[in-house]
Order: C-alpha cells, then sequence, then structure tokens
C-alpha cells in the first residue's frame, strides 16, 4: 500500500503542469474529453508498465541502497525539472487516425523521457514492486489529466500554474532530501555537508526558475 500511495502523489505532484497534462488539456478543446481520458489512460497504462519494467529490472544489477540514493536524488532532479517548467509544442494536432488513437499515440510519444515516465522508473527500483507502483503511477497520471481537463475546459486553461508548480516542487525535493538523509553513511550527514547541500539546491531553484521564466514569458 505504501509502494501505491507513494506512486499515486509523487506522480501527481509531477504531473500538474506537465507537458502531458497540457497535452490533455489541448486534445480536450478538440476531442470529448471521455476520448481524451481514455486515451491518455490506455497510453499510461502501456507507458508506465515499460517503466516500471525497467524499474525492476535495475534492482537486479544495483544495490537497494545505491537505488534508495540515486532515487533521492532524481526527486530533488523532478522538483527543479518542474520549477523550470514545461511548455506545449505543435504536438496538439489533429490526427488522421480518430481521436482515440490520435490521443494515444501523441500521448504515448510525449510521455516518453518526461519526467513522470523517469519518476515511475525511479519509484519501481525504490520499492521493487512492480504491481503497486504502475497501478499508483496509472491512477496518479489519470487524476491530474482529469483534474486538468476539468479547470481547463471550466477556467480556459487557467490553472494557478506558478503556484502549483512550486508546491510539487518543494515537495518532490523535500521528500528527496529526506531520502538521501535516509540512505547516506552517517560520515556524509555532517552538518556542514548538509547546509551545503541545502544552499546548493537553492541556488538551483532560483537559476532554474530565471531559465524558465526567460523561456516561458507568457506564465508571467
Amino acid at each position: 500500500m505504501e509502494a501505491f500511495l507513494a506512486s499515486f502523489i509523487f506522480v501527481v505532484l509531477a504531473e500538474m503542469g506537465d507537458k502531458t497534462q497540457l497535452l490533455g488539456m489541448c486534445f480536450a478543446t478538440r476531442y470529448r474529453w471521455q476520448t481524451v481520458l481514455a486515451g491518455v489512460f490506455v497510453a499510461t497504462v502501456l507507458n508506465h508498465l515499460l517503466a516500471v519494467e525497467v524499474g525492476a529490472w535495475l534492482t537486479k544489477f544495483v544495490s537497494m541502497n545505491t537505488i534508495q540514493i540515486i532515487a533521492a536524488v532524481s526527486f530533488i532532479f523532478f522538483g527543479l525539472w518542474t520549477i523550470r517548467g514545461d511548455e506545449l509544442d505543435e504536438s496538439c494536432a489533429v490526427g488522421r487516425y480518430g481521436p482515440f488513437w490520435t490521443v494515444t499515440v501523441a500521448f504515448f510519444i510525449a510521455e516518453m523521457g518526461d519526467k513522470t515516465q523517469l519518476a515511475t522508473v525511479a519509484l519501481a527500483a525504490k520499492y521493487n514492486d512492480i504491481i503497486p507502483v504502475w497501478m499508483g503511477t496509472t491512477a496518479g497520471m489519470m487524476v491530474a489529466n482529469a483534474f486538468g481537463i476539468i479547470v481547463g475546459l471550466t477556467l480556459g486553461r487557467k490553472i494557478p500554474e506558478r503556484a502549483v508548480k512550486w508546491f510539487s516542487a518543494v515537495i518532490f525535493i523535500f521528500f528527496g532530501f529526506v531520502g538521501l538523509y535516509q540512505s547516506l553513511p552517517a560520515v556524509l550527514l555532517t552538518a556542514g555537508n548538509m547546509a551545503g547541500a541545502v544552499a546548493v539546491v537553492l541556488i538551483l531553484m532560483y537559476a532554474v526558475n530565471r531559465m524558465g521564466r526567460s523561456q516561458h514569458p507568457a506564465q508571467e
């Protein structure tokens, strides 16, 4: 149950403001929302099945303590990625193969290498339990995209993006630090090292935020 809940929560947070959520909102302006959610569901089930298999495969070659450290670092990375933000490209185009397949294929491709897919890999490796992580990340994607579609259609796609991104990013980074504290050798957990790590991450948060604001001025 812990693996399911953690996977669900982390993917909901990661998906807020993500390009795949924006893609779902965009498709919902062209197709029936039920069709969009069905396409998102099929694409997510297949994409995240691949991700959890990769995560489980990693446990055969890397020690669990190392995986815990990598997962913790990746959560901090995902937090920074969330602050930077995504933008929607020309992927939201009307396809020739019908609404369902257009949404499914576009969403599957957009999710490849996306932070929610990488988070799924990290979670599967961290918990070494495929089914709960797969179910949790899939449920998280559906909830986040349903929220995005409903709010987007109701409010004209005006989600309070900056506030959502910062909230999600802080949660990611917090749990990343918690994971490092629980996994790193005690000899490294000195006050100086911890203060230095926090300072570095704060500087990175500032730099990434500036970068994201310069690349996406429309979000201001």
